[in-house]
């Protein structure tokens, strides 16, 4: 019976502990908002947003979801994100992939080593399905194709 109370008590403690533990990495990505000034219009999910100056912070505990909201609040997007590393650059920015006029953001990192992967909208899908698809294209593909960073401050 001890054993039981024992265990249980145990158990109960370490759910606590992760709990809390999980609390404060949450509470610590939401507290570091940035703030871009965006010079064309994007794409976020299945949303156009106009230029302008924006405001990226996580939409949910997890943080598995970022908000992206225009600075006037009339323009605003969620959209689900993974995580994504990268060693060699601690600068909070925003990365958007180019495809001819068409601009989608792809991640967003906060000024650490560890930031957030949007998930690709259907859009963005099939334009790289239609340009993988036809050979002549392929290099139409590289030179319309582009990776384009827009440096950010942590709010």
């Amino acid at each position: 019976m001890k054993k039981n109370i024992l265990k249980g008590f145990t158990m109960l403690t370490l759910l606590v502990a992760v709990s809390l533990a999980t609390a404060v990495v949450s509470a610590n990505a939401q507290s570091n908002p940035i703030k871009a000034n965006i010079p064309f219009e994007f794409v976020v999910g299945d949303k156009t947003l106009p230029a302008g100056m924006y405001t990226v912070k996580s939409a949910t505990t997890a943080g598995n979801a970022l908000a992206i909201q225009r600075s006037d609040g009339k323009n605003s997007a969620v959209r689900q994100t993974g995580p994504t590393e990268q060693k060699n650059n601690s600068r909070a920015r925003m990365v958007f992939h180019r495809y001819g006029h068409n601009y989608f953001l792809a991640e967003v990192w906060s000024g650490e080593s560890t930031g957030r992967e949007l998930t690709k909208s259907k859009q963005e899908r099939a334009i790289e399905r239609e340009l993988a698809s036809i050979p002549s294209k392929r290099e139409l593909a590289q030179s319309t194709y582009e990776t384009v960073v827009v440096i950010a401050v942590l709010r």
